[in-house]
């Protein structure tokens, strides 16, 4: 599936549920969560439906996304019926990681083997104020079980703050040492109210990779990887068994080369995570509509993808009214 601008749209992310057991300051405004009614959300048959259409035409890599996917009960039976859908070749899995030692066993069987872990700090105290109540050890128990059982890649997102984590690069960077991890350093976005109360914490990429290189070079990793890196720029400490990415979603926007939707919890297709133009999909899903009027949307949406969005590091314009990343399963 190709848009106007003759990218290949091959990549849905899935937010299966907008709940979550943290709650980050980047992700959800302070006052909390606006939860969306249980029967808002799509079921998992009509996700599996909307999957299966996607992927006749030309979806190849599905990421299960929330909130946390985890606390949605049934997910790992879902997930299995997703490995199951013929032509899906990449089947993954984001997670800030508090479940993650209850259910790495029955995810692996499943056949999930691709994770991304959200975590933003190694400090306890920290980590604890960033997420409003989280376990740190309890995410650190999750990723030593799931290298434990074998996942790979197993991808650590890091948020990087100003004047919050920005004393813990090296740190993140040390963890690439002796596990095959990358680590990703991940620009902050400014989305919904979370953006706006988060203004004035953004530290740009290039900032990061220069604070790492005062004290290990940084070697380019070969670049033939595109469709397992996605849009981090890869680098790797010289001797160490894992890498270090960088995601310069504002510094240095990639969406020239940008292959995705978002199919959000309450059953709206995103072609942009910037954008608040969305394609309802659950009103004709649930009116009883057949499948070529759901490809029909579905080529909507693509058609509708801009070439690139147009936010700025510090929110201008600002999206003050826009939705929140738990959302919309950024």
């Amino acid at each position: 599936m190709y848009d106007n601008y003759q990218r290949d749209i091959n990549y849905l992310r899935v937010s299966i549920t907008d709940r979550c057991n943290l709650r980050c300051r980047y992700c959800v405004p302070k006052e909390g969560l606006s939860l969306i009614g249980h029967d808002d959300i799509l079921r998992y048959e009509e996700i599996l439906r909307i999957v299966r259409i996607a992927v006749r035409l030309g979806v190849a890599k599905v990421r299960i996304t929330g909130g946390e996917p985890l606390v949605r009960r049934g997910v790992v039976a879902f997930v299995a019926a997703l490995k199951s859908i013929p032509g899906i070749e990449d089947l993954a899995l984001t997670t800030n990681g508090v479940l993650l030692e209850r259910y790495a066993a029955e995810l692996f069987g499943a056949g999930v083997r691709r994770l991304n872990i959200s975590l933003d700090s190694l400090n306890r105290e920290k980590y604890f104020q960033i997420t409003r109540g989280g376990s740190l050890a309890a995410v650190m128990r999750g990723i030593d079980t799931v290298y434990g059982h074998g996942f790979a890649p197993i991808k650590i997102n890091v948020v990087a703050m100003k004047g919050f984590n920005d004393d813990e690069i090296l740190d993140f960077a040390r963890l690439t040492m002796n596990r095959p991890f990358q680590v990703r350093f991940i620009e902050l976005m400014p989305v919904g109210h979370a953006g706006r109360d988060n203004l004035g914490v953004y530290l740009a990429s290039e900032e990061i990779m220069s604070a790492i290189e005062e004290k290990y070079p940084l070697k380019p990793v070969n670049g033939t990887r595109e469709h397992l890196d996605g849009p981090a720029k890869v680098y790797r400490i010289d001797g160490s068994a894992g890498e270090i990415g960088f995601i310069t979603a504002m510094s240095n926007h990639f969406c020239h080369r940008c292959n995705r939707l978002r199919l959000t919890a309450e059953g709206h297709l995103r072609s942009c995570l910037f954008s608040e133009e969305e394609i309802d999909l659950k009103g004709p899903l649930r009116a009883g509509c057949g499948d070529e009027h759901l490809e029909g949307l579905i080529l909507e949406a693509i058609a509708k993808k801009p070439r690139r969005h147009e936010i700025r590091p510090e929110g201008s314009p600002r999206r003050e009214c826009g939705k929140n990343m738990s959302v919309i399963g950024g």
